[in-house]
């Protein structure tokens, strides 16, 4: 990754407030084409509010952020996922009572370009973008090895099944930039595993840039290009995964929450090894 390349994402002085709580305070990073970038830190840290900012769930106070050179706070909501920016959730937001293939083809939904009465009258272009997005959402199935799924109902999936599924849609929105937020949250070992092999060959084979919240050190470890660590929704470090996992002000961070902070540690001596 060229080091004189143009972000694909610039955040500056972001800040928000609910109330009297300080949640976001003065963030700043970019993001450049092609790299897996990930915020790491404790509990209540800031950095799902972060994702909601950028995905213009929330509002800022303050600051700005740019996203292919233009004013991600002009756009409305609905108009994020057609500039090419997707996202995940913590928390599982699917239609459980639909397929793998027609929650994947919902994904596809924004790049429809046919009119209501073309919609209606079923005209030769519906048919037409029914077939492309049918095989767009294909690609992602083979991709993820969904292919067993591909017709089941997903209220009847394990969780594993249905976090992949999950990042399955996003990428039907084809995105520029695809933010997953926790991915690994609630995974065994070996889908962790599976969910590191997904995201660099997202990068690699789909060519998307990756924005990632997540609380595993050894997963942020195996994907990320660069981190930023994040604590009382400020920034406390930003540098390569071994910089970050190593530094003072991280480790700190962690304190009082032992599973965490023996995990950074020990990822870190893994890294400086």
């Amino acid at each position: 990754m060229n080091a004189d390349t143009k972000p694909l994402l610039e955040v500056r002085n972001l800040g928000v407030r609910f109330g009297g709580v300080r949640a976001v305070h003065e963030v700043s990073f970019d993001v450049k084409p092609g790299e897996v970038f990930t915020l790491i830190g404790p509990n209540g840290a800031g950095k799902t509010t972060v994702f909601n900012l950028l995905s213009r769930i929330y509002t800022p106070t303050s600051g700005g952020i740019q996203f292919l050179g233009q004013d991600l706070l002009a756009k409305a909501p609905h108009d994020v996922a057609a500039m090419g920016l997707a996202r995940t959730f913590q928390n599982i937001e699917l239609f459980e009572h639909a397929t793998v293939l027609q929650n994947l083809l919902v994904g596809q939904h924004t790049h429809r370009k046919t009119s209501l009465w073309q919609e209606v009258l079923h005209t030769k272009a519906v048919r037409q973008a029914e077939i492309a997005a049918r095989e767009s959402a294909e690609r992602v199935i083979d991709l993820l090895d969904l292919q067993h799924h591909r017709d089941t109902m997903v209220m009847g999936l394990p969780y594993g099944v249905r976090k992949v599924v999950e990042l399955a849609r996003a990428l039907c929105v084809q995105p520029k930039l695809l933010l997953l937020d926790e991915p690994s949250s609630g995974l065994n070992t070996e889908e962790t595993d599976d969910m590191a092999f997904w995201i660099s060959d997202i990068r690699r084979e789909l060519g998307i840039t990756v924005l990632m919240v997540e609380h595993d050190m050894t997963l942020v470890s195996r994907v990320s290009d660069r981190v930023l660590a994040m604590n009382q929704g400020e920034l406390v470090a930003l540098g390569t995964p071994s910089e970050v996992q190593s530094h003072p002000g991280v480790i700190e961070a962690y304190l009082g929450q032992s599973g965490d902070a023996s995990s950074l540690r020990r990822d870190a001596e893994k890294a400086a090894a």
